[in-house]
């Protein structure tokens, strides 16, 4: 498969889906949603990961459990077989049909179609790592991570050869320790609450794009009390003008958007002329 830098260049910016695209009774961080995503045009499908407590590997965002099963549970301490018995809830909190996907399900299901990140992982990398080997995917994955010298050295340890990005949050501390590191560092995730943090200044931004990285940025929001990209965002996008969120965002040089609308972004980038 085409590396993300490749892609880049053949597609123009990139969008990355946030758990898939979800809503009415599709569940985020299910098949379904990443099949959806897919269909509207996403690159990248974002994912987040844990572990059972007998060591099997889901696709679920582990604290969201009254959310996304009605339950007050911590589902790590579950064992595989009591979560394949588990089935995710709509918005409106009602039960779908829609089992928690397990890793090798996802694995399988989306082999040889797109990118994959893998969210909330570097803490359970090694068995991760594993899995992605035994698919012969390892072409398809895209890690990120703070760029703490404990997850440093996990990506160096079982992933050197993965396309990884490291999350900066307002500044950069880490670039020139992983640069001197066995990783292979291609670009990074850009987090800023306002326009004047040092991540997100003209200087720092040509840095980068001089040596060849990519950067990633987020229109989505996990809360409107804090914004991953200085209001530059799905909301805006949507409810005002695209061109102050998204077309903000790539003007800016972001070469991957993540959204929580797939559709209504990518429609957004083509007719702009951001993307093919």
């Amino acid at each position: 498969m085409e590396s993300i830098i490749e892609l880049r260049k053949k597609t123009g910016v990139l969008v990355a889906a946030h758990r898939g695209t979800s809503g009415g009774n599709i569940p985020p961080n299910s098949i379904a949603a990443f099949d959806i995503a897919l269909k509207e045009g996403a690159d990248i499908l974002e994912m987040d990961l844990f572990q059972s407590i007998d060591g099997e590997l889901f696709v679920f965002h582990t604290g969201m459990e009254p959310s996304h099963l009605d339950r007050h549970i911590r589902i790590e301490r579950y064992t595989a077989g009591e979560i394949r018995q588990m089935r995710l809830c709509n918005s409106d909190l009602q039960q779908t049909f829609l089992p928690v996907n397990s890793f090798d399900d996802v694995l399988e299901h989306l082999k040889g179609k797109c990118k994959l990140n893998l969210d909330r992982s570097i803490n359970i990398i090694e068995p991760v790592m594993k899995a992605v080997k035994k698919h012969g995917m390892e072409d398809q994955i895209l890690m990120k991570s703070d760029p703490s010298d404990q997850s440093l050295k996990l990506i160096e340890a079982y992933a050197p050869t993965i396309d990884y990005m490291p999350i900066f949050m307002e500044e950069d501390f880490a670039s020139d320790k992983i640069e001197k590191m066995n990783i292979n560092y291609i670009g990074a995730e850009i987090v800023f609450e306002k326009e004047t943090s040092p991540v997100i200044q003209e200087s720092y931004l040509e840095m980068q794009k001089k040596k060849g990285r990519i950067l990633w940025g987020n229109a989505i929001l996990y809360s409107s009390r804090v914004p991953l990209a200085a209001g530059h965002s799905d909301d805006v996008s949507l409810t005002d003008d695209p061109a102050k969120g998204w077309g903000w965002l790539a003007d800016k040089g972001f070469d991957i958007i993540q959204t929580d609308w797939t559709k209504h972004c990518v429609d957004y980038l083509k007719e702009n002329n951001y993307r093919k």
